[in-house]
């Protein structure tokens, strides 16, 4: 018996073969491009929106103090910058003033009582000392009478060099003599801490 053939037109495989796609792996430079470009249009945008809360707190401080200028008067104002000036002119001629009172303060204090001054005169020297030139008299003829006294002069440390001369007798019997030292500036000046002592020293 004879085998029989079937045929059959109908293709067991498709006519058209599916094709997979195989994705490629994302470029590592792609992504970090990527990022920074998102990085980037973050911070302008941040910038730019502190840009404009900084112009708007600027704005306000410039309003806030026009109000505060406005709510002076300028005519006050003018008067308080003279006011200014001359405070501060007073105070520099102040400050350069010189006054002798120091001097009189430590006179008193060192002077002996047997000695007795008739003459005081005083000059300003280049390095704004004060140079003092004085006559007085002494009771007795006695130099130790006027060593004491000098010495006493030194003990104030702001007079320099007190020297006697001219020691005569007048027609009292009284020993006349001349005294001439001279004083730091800084002792002398107004408004020194220093003028305010008699500069005496124990």
């Amino acid at each position: 018996m004879d085998k029989e053939f079937q045929t059959s037109f109908i293709p067991k495989k498709p006519l058209t073969e599916d094709r997979v796609v195989s994705e490629r792996p994302v470029s590592i430079v792609i992504f970090l491009a990527t990022v920074v470009f998102f990085a980037t249009l973050v911070a302008g945008v941040g910038a730019y929106g502190y840009k404009v809360i900084l112009t708007k707190q600027v704005k306000g401080m410039s309003d806030s103090l026009d109000l505060a200028k406005n709510a002076f008067e300028p005519a006050l104002l003018a008067d308080l910058q003279v006011l200014e000036k001359r405070i501060n002119a007073s105070q520099e001629i102040l400050s350069n003033h010189i006054t002798v009172s120091p001097i009189f303060r430590s006179l008193q204090e060192l002077t002996l009582r047997s000695i007795r001054f008739t003459k005081f005169n005083y000059t300003f020297a280049k390095d704004g000392g004060i140079e003092i030139k004085m006559s007085g008299l002494s009771p007795n003829y006695n130099y130790i009478t006027l060593a004491l006294q000098s010495d006493l002069l030194v003990k104030n440390k702001y007079i320099n060099n007190p020297v006697f001369s001219n020691l005569n007798l007048d027609e009292k019997g009284n020993v006349t003599f001349d005294l001439a030292f001279s004083v730091d500036s800084s002792f002398v000046k107004y408004g020194s801490p220093l003028s305010a002592s008699t500069g005496i020293t124990q």
